[in-house]
């Protein structure tokens, strides 16, 4: 079967294609026909040899995949075979099968495609795992996304506008904010931009905004917690920026303000089953046509490499999917 290896850390461009034998499912696992594989930006820091963890070399990436169950291992009911569904795996989705236990699946609705469903699994799940039980996202509060054009922002912005919220789109480009409006974002603001403070305070009018949800890190995060209403939330997802921030302290005293981590990886590591309770209440708001996951760009699997380094360099708008195969 053909699969992506990583063969070298380095940069992801170097990842490259082969022919490796199928997996055999053990005990408790499934194999699965993977029809699509989402990408995201720790996919090229584990290519980088950049991630906490570091997977043996050589090694299958990718970690978010949907398809079709084509064989069971031993202990598995028989009523899988031939499910769609929709999973994360440590990795191994970046090929036309992967072994993975059952425990880590979920039925997948026929009228969720392949595509969209590898798409939101991370980007979603985060959101979700962030804006409702982390961050108590309520109706009618304003919320800020930071790196909002990229997957986990529109994800944020289209999970947000379901609860709710009047969101509030940050991006650095009008290209990216054209994307974050066609999301959903009520209001956008170009952070590239020195007095972007100016021009957010603009937007509020005086409105208190009480939570800012932030993948990007670096001097963007202290702005954005200075501009918060006394009781806000900074929610930290990530550093896409490069640069872990270094907030005074004062100020989450001063106003009386909380900085909450985000962590849906270590969320998952601590709590057992947390990851498919969350995608199926995904699923739910999917059914119920509340949120609205879509891949923003689909790519053939030998792409892989120079699709992650454009993720790595942030030049890739939304969420990045790979197109494995058409089904089993």
């Amino acid at each position: 079967m053909r699969a992506i290896h990583c063969v070298v850390y380095g940069e992801p461009k170097q990842l490259v294609l082969v022919d490796v034998p199928e997996p055999v499912p053990r005990p408790e696992e499934v194999l699965v026909a993977v029809e699509a594989a989402g990408l995201g930006y720790a996919d090229a820091l584990r290519a980088r040899g950049a991630y906490q963890v570091k997977a043996p070399l050589p090694y299958v990436p990718g970690g978010e995949m949907a398809g079709r169950v084509v064989g069971l291992g031993p202990g598995v009911a028989a009523e899988w075979q031939g499910r769609a569904v929709l999973g994360i795996a440590p990795r191994g989705a970046l090929a036309e099968r992967i072994a993975v236990p059952v425990a880590a699946l979920v039925q997948r609705p026929e009228r969720l495609g392949a595509e969209a469903a590898a798409g939101m699994i991370v980007n979603y799940g985060t959101a979700v795992h962030g804006l409702e039980e982390r961050g108590c996202l309520r109706a009618g509060e304003i919320v800020l996304i930071l790196g909002a054009s990229g997957g986990v922002g529109l994800a944020a912005i289209d999970l947000a506008k379901a609860l709710g919220a009047t969101v509030i789109a940050a991006a650095s480009s009008a290209a990216k904010l054209a994307a974050c409006s066609a999301r959903g974002a009520d209001h956008t603001v170009d952070y590239s931009q020195p007095e972007w403070r100016k021009a957010l305070e603009a937007v509020l009018a005086g409105r208190p905004l009480t939570l800012v949800y932030d993948p990007v890190g670096g001097a963007y995060s202290e702005t954005a917690f200075r501009c918060l209403a006394p009781g806000g939330r900074l929610l930290v997802v990530g550093f896409a920026a490069g640069e872990i921030p270094r907030i005074p302290l004062n100020l989450p005293l001063l106003k009386r303000a909380s900085i909450v981590g985000v962590d849906w990886g270590g969320h998952q590591r601590a709590n057992p089953g947390a990851a498919q309770a969350e995608l199926r209440r995904l699923i739910e708001l999917v059914e119920a046509g509340t949120i609205h996951p879509a891949a923003t760009t689909v790519y053939p699997l030998e792409n892989t490499g120079e699709v992650l380094q454009s993720i790595v360099e942030r030049r890739n708008l939304g969420k990045a999917v790979i197109r494995v195969a058409s089904g089993p």
